[in-house]
């Protein structure tokens, strides 16, 4: 789901008080792929160009490490969890790196409702909103407050065992049950509000949302969907199986996948990032999540033209519609 909205909606949705509201000057936290020499000299033109224009730029320590920084840049602990206090005063996020960093990026701004612009610096970026060949037009954009920001649908995931709740989670793209030993398959039965749809033996099973739509589960065989549309999909991975092709729901129902008690241990990964085990007789459940994650747009390109653009899709012989 893509919901729209101008900047002048500075407030997130659990509450993250705007940059400036206590008479303290503007500032943008900068998250970065320090592993990518380019992103390291990518992130230190961005600190200068956002210091140049009178706004103050934040870092996690453990990335500051690796760049040359002046000292007004602040470095913050950036927790393992409770990313909320590391963006607390920061009007945005700016995220530099490839889709692992921005999901990383996804995490600060789902836990403080601070917007996320992420410039790509990897292979494909769909979260991204520019290329690196773009930094100047970005901190100018920051700076004059130039862009849109969209909410994007979120996951909240529960994983039971024998009927209690052993692990809370979330993702941004998807939650994927796989299985562990790659010499036996996955057997599980996949369900619906509450309603059983098919067993098979597996790789594993893909719950996505739109946004997640083009990534694991689009790997998987999945249907691209539009951001727009507000939906949940399951998709299958590597089903033995007659009936084990990709579903997608609406936005309100339950997705649940049941690992039967017979079969191999399981893992659970969110986004790729966090993962926990899943013992035999274990069941995850996938809804509709209660925050969203709010992403900084600067272009009103449709997203065709973006699907066609990452994928590097052939539209050679296109002539458009007649006039």
């Amino acid at each position: 789901m893509t919901t729209r909205s101008t900047h002048s909606a500075q407030t997130g949705p659990e509450g993250a008080r705007p940059a400036g509201a206590s008479g303290t000057e503007r500032t943008v936290l900068l998250l970065t792929h320090t592993g990518r020499p380019a992103a390291i000299r990518s992130a230190e033109l961005v600190v200068q160009g956002l210091l140049r224009n009178g706004i103050g730029a934040r870092v996690p320590v453990d990335e500051a490490a690796d760049l040359s920084l002046p000292p007004s840049v602040e470095t913050v602990e950036a927790a393992e969890e409770g990313h909320r206090d590391v963006v607390e005063g920061c009007e945005l996020i700016v995220v530099l790196g490839g889709d692992g960093t921005l999901l990383r990026g996804a995490e600060f701004a789902r836990a403080s409702g601070v917007p996320m612009l992420g410039v790509n610096l990897g292979r494909v970026g769909f979260l991204a909103e520019a290329e690196r060949d773009d930094l100047d037009k970005v901190v100018r954009r920051v700076v004059a407050r130039s862009y849109e920001v969209e909410e994007r649908m979120t996951l909240d995931v529960l994983v039971r065992t024998n009927g209690a709740v052993v692990h809370r989670d979330w993702a941004l793209n998807e939650a994927s049950v796989e299985k562990a030993a790659r010499e036996r398959m996955l057997e599980v039965v996949a369900e619906v509000d509450g309603r059983p749809v098919s067993r098979f033996g597996c790789d594993g099973v893909v719950c996505a949302t739109p946004t997640g739509s083009t990534a694991y589960a689009f790997s998987a065989g999945g249907p691209v969907v539009w951001p727009e549309v507000e939906a949940l999909l399951m998709v299958p991975i590597s089903a033995h199986a007659l009936f084990a092709k990709p579903l997608v729901t609406t936005p309100d129902s339950v997705l649940a996948v049941e690992v039967q008690p017979q079969t191999p241990n399981g893992v659970l990964w969110c986004d790729g990032r966090r993962t926990v085990e899943l013992p035999a007789g274990a069941r995850v459940e996938v809804r509709r999540g209660e925050v969203p994650v709010r992403l900084a747009r600067l272009h009103h390109a449709s997203f065709t033209d973006r699907l066609v653009a990452k994928f590097a899709l052939p539209v050679a012989g296109w002539r458009g519609a007649p006039h």
